[in-house]
């Protein structure tokens, strides 16, 4: 899509900046912006050679932290190009705010296709059981990254990574509240009480979905490239899965969800979520374990992130008409956590 008001990029800038800082690159003549994702701004550059490019961002008005950081980004990306993960190959790093207004990078385009909620041309049964196990043994290649690769070393301490987490996301809620919500104050307190004890660490992708995964077009249950690394991190594999749980709608599920653009899990042939927690612990080979945690933390953190995004909306930071239903998404989502919570199960949320 063309590029949003007040999301502008300086093409004169920024081709000076890369006939300083890298080689090989034609000037570019071209700009637009890709229209989903909702956390940093990702654009498409064209050159005049005909090359294309992919450039990341953060927004206006959020705060510094790992989730806008285009360096640490950046270097995760360069650690992967040798660990057997499917990534984008990261070009140039801009650290300069002083250049585009924010910190930026630049990758490869990788081509293909993003499955989002609703779609219209669905895989057939066959391809989306393929896709699952695929999506499965892709995680299972992100966990099994050398930790001790200086960049990936880099991102933090993996003990106590639960506690944090769970601290840390309450935090980011009570920071960027805008409406009373009281079923996301509740689930934030389960979690403090029912948080269990880490279960090891690794490189943890930390939103790993379907759209964030470009998919060969030929053939959609193969994965050619794994998107959005800015929460990446050390810690607790489960918690991990969890988040992905999170993000996993079934058929059975709320309609609401669909209309959140969620609905891609629901088709037929995919796993449910229990069967893709059970798959990944048969394959990671440990023992069997309640997912009911570590999804209500998903869907909870999932809730927050949509919060802080609403929140810009409110304060008129952002004019992307998207985020003005976060508001009672963040309701909806609050009510999922609630619900499993109190059931001890995530086999479905009616409403």
């Amino acid at each position: 899509m063309a590029v949003r008001a007040g999301e502008d990029v300086d093409l004169d800038v920024l081709n000076m900046f890369l006939a300083a800082s890298a080689s090989g690159f034609g000037r570019i003549v071209g700009i637009d912006q890709f229209p989903g994702g909702f956390s940093n701004l990702t654009y498409l550059l064209k050159a005049e050679d005909g090359a294309e490019y992919v450039l990341r961002r953060p927004p206006r008005g959020v705060e510094k932290g790992p989730a806008h950081d285009m360096a640490r980004e950046y270097r995760i990306l360069g650690a992967l190009e040798g660990a057997g993960v499917a990534a984008p190959r990261p070009i140039a790093l801009c650290e300069d705010p002083g250049l585009l207004g924010a910190p930026f990078y630049i990758m490869e385009r990788v081509t293909g296709l993003i499955l989002r909620g609703n779609v219209k041309d669905a895989p057939s049964a066959d391809v989306m059981e393929r896709l699952g196990a695929n999506f499965i043994e892709t995680l299972v290649q992100i966990h099994r990254v050398n930790a001790s690769d200086p960049a990936i070393a880099a991102l933090g301490r993996g003990d106590g990574y639960v506690a944090r987490q769970v601290a840390g996301w309450t935090s980011r809620w009570e920071k960027s509240k805008t409406d009373d919500v009281p079923a996301m104050d509740e689930v934030a307190t389960w979690l403090g009480t029912m948080q269990p004890k880490d279960c090891g660490a690794c490189l943890v992708h930390n939103d790993y979905k379907y759209d964030n995964l470009v998919l060969n077009a030929d053939d959609p249950a193969e994965i050619v490239a794994v998107l959005d690394w800015e929460l990446a991190t050390l810690g607790d594999p489960l918690m991990d899965v969890g988040t992905s749980l999170g993000y996993w709608v079934e058929a059975g599920d709320h309609p609401a969800f669909r209309a959140l653009g969620l609905g891609a899990t629901a088709l037929p042939g995919n796993f449910t979520r229990q069967e893709l927690w059970d798959r990944y612990l048969l394959r990671t080979g440990r023992e069997k374990v309640s997912p009911v945690f570590y999804y209500v933390f998903g869907v909870f953190k999932i809730a927050v992130i949509a919060q802080q995004i609403y929140a810009r909306y409110q304060k008129g930071l952002t004019a992307d008409a998207r985020f003005a239903r976060l508001g009672e998404a963040v309701k909806l989502m609050a009510g999922v956590a609630q619900s499993a919570g109190e059931h001890d199960a995530i086999t479905g949320f009616h409403g």
